[in-house]
């Protein structure tokens, strides 16, 4: 059918008694909102498609700030998102709301989040594909960093030295070591996106957080806030 967009609903929400909006993010048109009108009446055949992590193709039809949805149908099933894996997956959605401008496109960060799909439905640990896509979001939203410089001399970062991050310019040589502090070996591994050891994993998480915080403002991700169940990490 012409005019369909591959998508994925990141977030829905109730609208007047039997409708939804929906917080789609297309393979063409980004990040956009949608209304479905009759969506959630029992009778409705979308009420069991429009679904997170349902590969979608979709149609709409109007302009202004809430097209209303035409046309949705499944591409495939539903990624499975076991248990705590759910969560990491929530999260990732939530951070496509909470950071992409909306109808501007991003077809290969499209990509990024498919395979990030793909890697947590296969995951036991889901930290390592939540690094790469954050790194990957980062990269598109144009948050340029050097890991593998000194911003201060120009030189390549060494294994053993320490490098403190300011925003803007990058990471310095520094003796003292703080929560901005990464090793050069963390810095490489970070620009590699290969996470071999838990310390690697670590000190990416807490470059991302850096890097996504003015991204996100002073509003905590509702995801981070669910409840995590003992033992497991959701990687957030």
């Amino acid at each position: 059918m012409e005019g369909l967009q591959r998508c994925f609903v990141l977030h829905t929400r109730p609208y007047s008694e039997t409708s939804l909006i929906l917080d789609v993010f297309s393979e063409d048109s980004g990040r956009l909102t949608l209304l479905s009108k009759g969506a959630r009446r029992k009778r409705s055949n979308l009420k069991g498609a429009l679904q997170p992590f349902t590969p979608l193709f979709m149609k709409w039809s109007g302009k202004g700030t809430m097209p209303v949805l035409t046309h949705a149908e499944p591409i495939s099933i539903g990624l499975p998102m076991r248990s705590y894996i759910l969560y990491s997956a929530m999260y990732v959605n939530e951070l496509l709301a909470r950071v992409l401008e909306t109808d501007t496109p991003y077809p290969v960060l499209f990509l990024d989040y498919l395979n990030v799909l793909r890697e947590l439905a296969q995951a036991e640990n889901p930290e390592p594909a939540l690094r790469r896509f954050e790194l990957a979001l980062l990269d598109h939203l144009g948050y340029g960093v050097d890991f593998l410089h000194c911003a201060g001399s120009g030189l390549p970062v060494d294994d053993t030295m320490t490098y403190n991050y300011r925003e803007q310019r990058g990471f310095i040589a520094s003796l003292t070591v703080g929560q901005l502090t990464f090793t050069g070996e963390q810095l490489k591994a970070i620009d590699a996106r290969r996470f071999e050891s838990p310390d690697q994993l670590r000190a990416a998480k807490r470059f991302t957080r850096i890097a996504l915080k003015p991204y996100l403002g002073g509003k905590p991700l509702k995801s981070r806030e669910l409840f995590i169940p003992r033992g497991r990490s959701t990687g957030k």
